[in-house]
C-alpha cells in the first residue's frame, strides 16, 4: 500500500470506511423494518429493492458525471448524500420517508463508486492490477468488520447504528475534502459540452463491440457472486432451519477472510504466469466449480445434504467463490480500462455496473424459479448444476473472446512482492 501515491492510499482507506459503515447497517435493516417498525413483507421488499435499483440503475449517471465534473466532487457528493440518508433512516418511521432514505442511499453509491475506481486507475498508472488487488483487500475487510460493529451497536439501539454509520460517512467526506488531491479526467473525455457530448460518449460506448462482448461474458460472474445472499441462505435454511443464521455468519466470514488473505498472493501468482483474459477465465471457472460441492450424491440423503457434509459444503462453496472472485477482479478492472481506451473510464465503469445489475436482477429470478422447479420435480441438483454451468459458460466465452482478439493485450508481469 505504501508504494502507491497519497491519493490512491486514501481511496483504499476510504473504501474500507465505506464498507464498514454500509455493512454495519444494511444487514440489519430488514429486521428493523419488519419487527422494529412492523412493516408488511411487501413494504420491506419495496424499501430494499428501491435501494438496489437506485444504485445499480444510476451507475451510468454517476460515471458520466464523474467524467464530466471530476472524480473528487462525485466522491464527496456520494459520501455526503449517504450521511444524510443514514441519518434519515435513524428517525424515519413512515413508508415514504423510508423509501426516500433508501433511494438516496443507493444513489449515493452510484455517485462515488465509478469515481473511486476511475481515480484509482488514473492514480495507479501502469500498476493498476496491483492497485485493484490491494483495494479489494480493504474492500473485503470492511465487509468482514462492518456486520460485527453493527451487531455490537445493535445491542443498544438500531438508531445508534444509523447514527454511527452516518457519522462515519460524514467523517469520510470531511477527510477527503481536505486531503484527497483533485484529479480530473483527461481533457479529451470532455471535448463536447452538455447533453450532446454525453450522448456522443454513450454512442461511442454502444459502438465499442469488444466492451459489449466483455460485459456480456462477465455478467454471469456477478450473478454467481450474489448467490452468497440468495442460493446459499436458501440451502442453509433447508439444512439447518432456525440455526441457519449462525451458519451464514460463518459463510460470510470465511468469504471475506479468503479474499483478504489470498488476494495479493493470487494476483502475484497470476500476474507471473497468465495474461489478463486467462486469469479472468480461470477465476470464472473456479466460481462455477464452487457450486459442485452442493450437488447431491450417493452419500447424501434424498432430502438434501447430510447434517455433517451440508454445512461444510456451504463453507467450501463460499471459499471457492471468494477465491475465484479475488483471482479475476484486478484483471477484470484492468481489462475494462483497456477496452475503454483509457478514456471515459468512469462512464465505462458505470455502464458496466448497470449491465451487471440488470443481469443479477434477471438471473436471480431464474435462480429462484429453478429452486421452485427443483422442489416440484424432486431434482435437488438442478440449481447447483445450472450455476456451475454459468461459470463454465462464462469462462468459455472469455476464452473465445481472447482467441478472437477482442480483448486487450496482457498486462506486464507483476514484480515480486517486497518482504514484509
Amino acid at each position: 500500500m505504501r508504494s502507491f501515491d497519497h491519493g490512491v492510499q486514501l481511496l483504499m482507506i476510504n473504501q474500507f470506511g465505506i464498507n464498514l459503515g454500509f455493512y454495519m447497517l444494511m444487514p440489519y435493516l430488514a429486521d428493523h423494518l419488519a419487527h422494529g417498525l412492523g412493516l408488511a413483507a411487501w413494504a420491506v421488499g419495496l424499501v430494499l429493492g428501491v435501494r438496489n435499483l437506485s444504485q445499480q440503475g444510476m451507475f451510468w449517471l454517476g460515471g458520466t458525471l464523474a467524467d464530466r465534473i471530476g472524480y473528487k466532487p462525485m466522491i464527496l457528493a456520494g459520501c455526503a448524500l449517504r450521511t444524510g440518508a443514514f441519518a434519515l433512516l435513524a428517525v424515519a418511521d413512515t413508508l415514504p420517508a423510508l423509501i426516500a432514505a433508501s433511494a438516496t442511499t443507493g444513489f449515493a453509491g452510484a455517485l462515488f463508486n465509478p469515481a473511486v475506481r476511475a481515480y484509482l486507475a488514473a492514480g495507479a498508472g501502469e500498476r493498476r492490477v496491483e492497485a485493484f488487488a490491494c483495494f479489494n483487500v480493504f474492500y473485503q475487510a470492511g465487509i468482514l468488520l462492518g456486520p460485527l460493529a453493527g451487531l455490537a451497536l445493535l445491542m443498544l439501539d438500531f438508531r445508534l447504528v444509523c447514527a454511527v454509520a452516518a457519522a462515519l460517512f460524514g467523517m469520510l467526506a470531511v477527510v477527503q475534502a481536505r486531503a484527497l488531491p483533485a484529479r480530473r479526467p483527461e481533457p479529451h473525455a470532455r471535448q463536447v459540452a452538455g447533453w450532446r457530448g454525453i450522448a456522443a460518449d454513450w454512442k461511442a460506448i454502444g459502438r465499442n463491440r469488444p466492451f459489449l462482448l466483455f460485459s456480456a461474458a462477465m455478467a454471469g460472474s456477478y450473478l454467481l457472486a450474489f448467490q452468497t445472499y440468495l442460493a446459499l441462505p436458501i440451502q442453509a435454511r433447508t439444512l439447518l432451519g432456525d440455526d441457519s443464521g449462525t451458519a451464514m455468519g460463518v459463510v460470510f466470514a470465511v468469504s471475506a477472510l479468503v479474499a483478504i488473505a489470498g488476494q495479493l498472493r493470487l494476483t502475484a501468482w497470476a500476474g507471473k504466469r497468465l495474461d489478463a483474459p486467462q486469469a479472468i477465465a480461470i477465476g470464472l471457472a473456479l466460481m462455477g466449480a464452487a457450486f459442485l460441492p452442493l450437488l447431491p450424491g450417493p452419500h447424501r440423503t434424498a432430502q438434501g445434504l447430510s447434517a455433517v457434509v451440508g454445512p461444510a459444503a456451504l463453507v467450501l462453496c463460499a471459499a471457492l467463490l471468494a477465491a475465484g472472485s479475488a483471482l479475476l477482479y484486478p484483471f477484470e478492472m484492468d481489462t475494462l480500462i483497456r477496452l475503454s481506451g483509457e478514456r471515459l473510464v468512469a462512464t465505462y465503469y458505470g455502464a458496466y455496473s448497470t449491465a451487471a445489475g440488470i443481469a443479477v436482477a434477471a438471473g436471480n429470478l431464474g435462480v429462484g424459479a429453478l429452486f421452485d422447479l427443483a422442489s416440484r420435480l424432486g431434482l435437488p441438483w438442478l440449481p447447483w448444476a445450472a450455476l456451475a454451468a454459468v461459470g463454465v459458460g462464462c469462462a468459455a466465452a472469455l476464452t473465445a473472446l481472447r482467441r478472437a482478439g477482442h480483448l486487450s493485450p496482457a498486462a506486464s508481469p507483476l514484480p515480486a512482492p517486497a518482504a514484509a
